[in-house]
């Protein structure tokens, strides 16, 4: 019961990391505002976590406004709010020759501007509460898949936007400000995404070593049971910190070419 009584918004949490976050937020005795673009998909959230726990909101991040409309939401049905996970994100293949600058700007809009807009609208209440955010990036963010340039460049800029606020809220509000990257997650979308490029429909379930040193890729749980370190308050005053979630080394790693 780390994160008793608390309220925490989970953005992207119909589906995936953030689903398995606003889960393992309620575990640990919090009530979450469960987002998301899938109606369905985020009534059944509900229904599990229960509609005394939760509460649905569906927009798309890119919209005017549905960072004030969460934050109003949250606050209206549970009475404060003292965390923001900032989850969502779109992810599309794109390189230099097919990124063109309408669809560089949404991934922008969606994955680096909406958390800032979701950061500044909540600012108020969790300065009340001493509370904190929780940015969910991407390893990609340090240089990223030579298919994933745009994608890559939203969570680099992501990490960058975690390190200022981390700092400065910290200093001005009490608000702690830290960001996680996972590596390599099987989610839903990552496996209909590398089905579609063309690998088999069981492809997790041959994992080249280099990638996968375990045997298999991260699941969406062990990404949520570290979000909950960072959301609590056994996290102390750390703040602006940017975490990899990898299986491996990361930065610096030179695998045998052999």
């Amino acid at each position: 019961m780390r994160l008793e009584n608390k309220v925490i918004i989970v953005t992207g949490s119909c589906i995936g990391i953030g689903k398995a976050i606003a889960k393992r937020c309620v575990a640990e005795g919090a009530t979450v505002v469960v987002h998301g673009l899938e109606p369905e998909l985020g009534q059944e959230v509900v229904q599990e976590l229960g509609t005394d726990r939760a509460v649905l909101h569906i927009e798309d991040l890119a919209v005017e406004g549905v960072a004030e409309r969460l934050v109003e939401l949250a606050v209206r049905t549970f009475g404060r709010l003292d965390a923001v996970v900032n989850n969502a994100a779109l992810v599309a293949s794109s390189n230099l020759h097919t990124t063109d600058l309408r669809f560089f700007r949404r991934m922008l809009e969606v994955n680096t501007l909406a958390p800032f807009a979701l950061i500044k609208a909540a600012l108020p209440y969790l300065k009340q509460a001493k509370g904190c955010v929780l940015n969910i990036g991407s390893v990609n963010g340090w240089s990223g898949e030579p298919d994933l340039m745009a994608y890559s460049v939203s969570k680099g800029a992501l990490m960058t936007l975690t390190r200022n606020l981390g700092d400065t809220l910290h200093r001005e509000a009490g608000v702690r400000v830290n960001q996680i990257n996972p590596g390599w997650v099987l989610t839903e979308n990552e496996a209909r995404r590398k089905h579609k490029q063309g690998l088999p429909e069981d492809w997790y379930k041959d994992v080249s070593p280099v990638f996968a040193p375990s045997g298999r890729i991260l699941w969406p749980a062990e990404i949520a049971a570290a979000a909950v370190y960072w959301l609590a308050d056994e996290s102390g005053p750390i703040s602006g910190q940017i975490v990899d979630l990898e299986q491996h080394p990361f930065i610096g790693r030179n695998p045998p070419k052999n």
